[in-house]
């Protein structure tokens, strides 16, 4: 069973399997810096992106193909990066694929309750 971030949150933390590859470059925990964080998530994709890992992941991380983001691999490649390098999700080379997962245990120490936002924002419909 999941566990949530807060006493009310619907956010999935599913546990990390063992023999992962290692993450690729990302900030320390103690270097998460808040404005860093929020202009990530400022941009609409970037949040979906995380929200969608938060509420609906199936597994312990995914590719880019399973959020079903109609936008080229370019720019997904720049919005996944910038997610990474602010230090909202973390990143794995698997093969030719890079597979995502929000830093649920690392934002929840620095940033309390930021995740739990991020999970009741409801998006505009398109």
């Amino acid at each position: 069973m999941p566990s949530t971030v807060g006493p009310l949150s619907a956010v999935k933390v599913l546990p990390e399997p063992a023999g992962l590859p290692g993450p690729l470059p990302e900030p320390a925990v103690e270097d998460l810096r808040l404005e860093t964080v929020l202009g990530a998530l400022s941009d609409p994709l970037r949040l979906l992106i995380v929200r969608k890992l938060l509420l609906e992941s199936e597994q312990f991380d995914h590719p880019c193909g399973w959020f079903g983001i109609d936008r080229p691999k370019s720019s997904l490649t720049h919005h996944f990066k910038a997610l990474r390098e602010a230090g909202v999700t973390r990143q794995r080379q698997y093969g030719l694929e890079r597979r995502s997962h929000v830093r649920v245990a690392d934002l929840n120490a620095r940033f309390p309750g930021l995740l739990d936002l991020v999970a009741a924002w409801t998006p505009d419909a398109p």
